[in-house]
C-alpha cells in the first residue's frame, strides 16, 4: 500500500519514535460484555472529533483502544479477532491458473502472514503499558520492542520482545526543556551490571505478577545469558519477553529492517522459507536443537548477498556508507552502518522469486557446512572457527555463533529437505498438476514430504501437524487478477 511504502522510506529510528509516541497517547479500555461498540463510539463522538477507531476482541474479553492526543480522542476500532485469526492461505494456490507464478504465491503468503498495521500498533501499546509500571521505579526508563515486532519480518502470532532502556536521548532532551533545573534519579550502586539487571527485572516481574491487570504466567528467568521476564498479556493476547538495555539486539533489528525495506523480494523469500521450515519441523516455537527463525532469516540474507549481482549489500558495505551519526560502538562491538535508506543504491538484480526460491534450496542443499561458515559482514563463506555443525557469525558480536544450538541431525535434516524441495521445483510439470488438481509451486513445498503418491493427497493433508498450515492448505481461493495485484503490491 502507499502508506506502507511511505513508512519504509523512513529510517528505523524515525518509525520507532513515531510509534512509541503514539503508544504513549493510547489507552486500552475493557468493554463490558453487553456494551455495543457502535453505541460507545457515538457517545465518545459527542465529546470530541474521532478520526479513526480500532475495536478488537479475543477469546476472553472485548476491548477498545483509544489514542488520546490532548483534547481529541482517536479510537482504533475494526473488528479483529487477534487470537482466533487463522492465516487463510494455500490449497487454492494450486487453483491459480497456469499463467500464475511461484512468485505470485510467495507474495500472497507474505500478505497473509505479515503483521497488520493494527497489530503493530497493539505491540507498541503492550510495551507502553509495561513502561507505566517500570517508570514507577525508574522514571527515566523507556520500554521498546525489538526483533520480529519491528524488523519487518514478524508474522501474526509472534511473541513481543521488549527491552527496558535507560539511555533514551529523547526522554533526556524533553526533561531538559522543562526549566533551568534538572532532576536526577539515583540508585544504589551494585557490584556488577548483570546483578543490577537481575534486580531490576525481579522488581518489575513481581510488580506485573502481583498488581498488573491482565498479566499472567509471569516467569523470572534471571540466570540466563540474557536475563529476562516472560509473561502473557491477556488483553492483547501477546506472549512477551522483557529484558534490559539490549542495545545490540536493537541494532540487529535495524539491520534487518533496512534489508526488508530495500527490495520487496527479500521479505517474500524469508516468509516462504520460514513457513516451509515450520511445516517440515525444521523450526519450533520452543528452544531446542533446531534452527531458529533468526538463523534462518540470516541464511536468506546471506544467500541474497551472494547473488550476481547482489540483491542486498553486506554489513561492511553498509558500514562504508555510514556518517558520523551512524557510528555506534556497543560493549566493544562495532555496530556502525548507514541508517538513511536513500544512500543505498538499488540492486540491478532482476531475478524472479521463482528462481530465487529454487536456487536457495539448491545452494544450501549443497553448501559445505563441514568446512564453511556464514558471514553477513563479509558476504562470503569463511572457514569455521570452531566445530559447530552450523556456524553463522553474529553480525556484531563476532565471537558469537547465533546457530550454536543446532546439532548435526537437525542440520542434516535441513539439508535433506532443501535438496528434496529443489528437486520438486525442478521436476514439476505445472500444467499436468493443474489437470490432476495437484499442488504445484510453493503449495507443493508446504505439504510434508514422504507420501508423494497423488492418490494419497488426503493422507498427506492429515499428516500436517500445524492447524494454521492445514487451514492455509484448505482455504485460499485467488482466481481474479485484482486480488493477486493487491497481494503482490503489499
Amino acid at each position: 500500500t502507499d502508506a506502507e511504502v511511505s513508512i519504509r522510506k523512513k529510517t528505523f529510528t524515525e518509525v520507532q519514535t513515531e510509534r512509541l509516541e503514539q503508544a504513549e497517547r493510547t489507552v486500552l479500555i475493557k468493554c463490558p460484555p453487553k456494551l455495543n461498540g457502535e453505541k460507545l463510539l457515538r457517545y465518545l463522538s459527542s465529546h470530541g472529533n474521532i478520526n479513526s477507531h480500532f475495536f478488537f476482541e479475543n477469546r476472553v474479553i472485548k476491548q477498545i483502544i483509544y489514542n488520546i492526543d490532548i483534547k481529541l480522542v482517536f479510537i482504533f476500532v475494526n473488528v479483529y479477532k487477534l487470537l482466533s485469526k487463522r492465516f487463510l492461505f494455500i490449497s487454492q494456490l494450486s487453483n491459480m491458473s497456469s499463467e500464475g507464478q511461484i512468485s505470485s504465491q510467495m507474495y500472497i503468503l507474505l500478505n497473509e502472514y505479515q503483521l497488520t498495521e493494527e497489530n503493530i500498533k497493539l505491540r507498541f501499546l503492550a510495551c507502553s503499558l509495561v513502561q507505566d509500571f517500570a517508570r514507577a521505579y525508574f522514571p527515566d526508563s523507556t520500554v521498546k520492542p525489538f526483533g520480529s515486532s519491528v524488523n519487518t519480518f514478524g508474522k501474526l502470532g509472534c511473541d513481543v520482545d521488549m527491552f527496558l532502556d535507560f539511555h533514551d536521548k529523547r526522554n533526556h532532551a524533553a526533561k531538559m526543556k522543562k526549566g533551568p533545573f534538572e532532576m536526577e534519579y539515583q540508585m544504589k550502586r551494585l557490584p556488577s551490571e548483570r546483578l543490577a539487571t537481575q534486580k531490576i527485572l525481579s522488581v518489575i516481574g513481581d510488580c506485573l505478577d502481583n498488581f498488573g491487570a491482565g498479566y499472567v504466567n509471569v516467569q523470572k528467568i534471571l540466570n540466563a545469558r540474557c536475563p529476562l521476564v516472560k509473561f502473557s498479556h491477556q488483553p492483547t493476547g501477546f506472549q512477551c519477553d522483557l529484558s534490559v538495555s539490549n542495545s545490540i539486539a536493537i541494532k540487529s533489528s535495524e539491520l534487518l529492517y533496512i534489508y526488508g525495506c530495500l527490495d520487496s523480494r527479500v521479505r517474500a523469500l524469508v516468509f516462504s522459507v520460514r513457513c516451509w521450515a515450520r511445516v517440515h519441523g525444521l523450526t519450533n516455537s520452543v528452544p531446542g536443537t533446531w534452527i531458529t527463525n533468526f538463523s534462518l532469516t540470516m541464511m536468506v540474507m546471506f544467500f541474497l548477498q551472494k547473488r550476481s549481482p547482489p540483491i542486498i549489500p553486506t554489513l561492511d558495505q553498509l558500514k562504508e556508507l555510514a556518517d558520523e551519526k551512524d557510528k555506534h560502538v556497543i560493549g566493544g562491538c562495532d555496530c556502525s552502518f548507514v541508517s538513511d535508506l536513500s544512500k543505498i543504491k538499488p540492486t540491478k538484480n532482476t531475478e524472479t522469486l521463482d528462481v530465487l526460491l529454487g536456487d536457495f534450496f539448491e545452494y544450501f542443499g549443497n553448501f559445505d557446512f563441514r568446512k564453511n561458515s556464514i558471514n553477513l559482514r563479509k558476504g562470503k563463506e569463511v572457514n569455521k572457527p570452531e566445530s559447530s555443525p552450523l556456524y553463522i557469525w553474529n553480525p556484531f558480536e563476532q565471537d558469537l555463533n547465533i546457530s550454536k544450538n543446532v546439532n548435526q541431525p537437525q542440520l542434516e535434516k535441513f539439508v535433506a529437505m532443501a535438496r528434496e524441495s529443489a528437486w520438486i521445483l525442478q521436476k514439476e510439470d505445472k500444467t499436468q498438476q493443474l489437470i490432476n488438481k495437484e499442488p504445484w509451486g510453493l503449495a507443493a513445498l508446504l505439504i510434508p514430504f514422504g507420501k508423494s503418491n497423488p492418490s494419497k493427497m488426503k493422507n498427506r493433508m492429515k499428516g500436517i501437524g500445524s492447524e494454521t498450515i492445514r487451514s492455509l492448505l484448505d482455504s485460499l481461493k485467488l482466481n481474479n487478477a485484482t486480488s493477486l495485484q493487491k497481494a503482490v503490491r503489499k
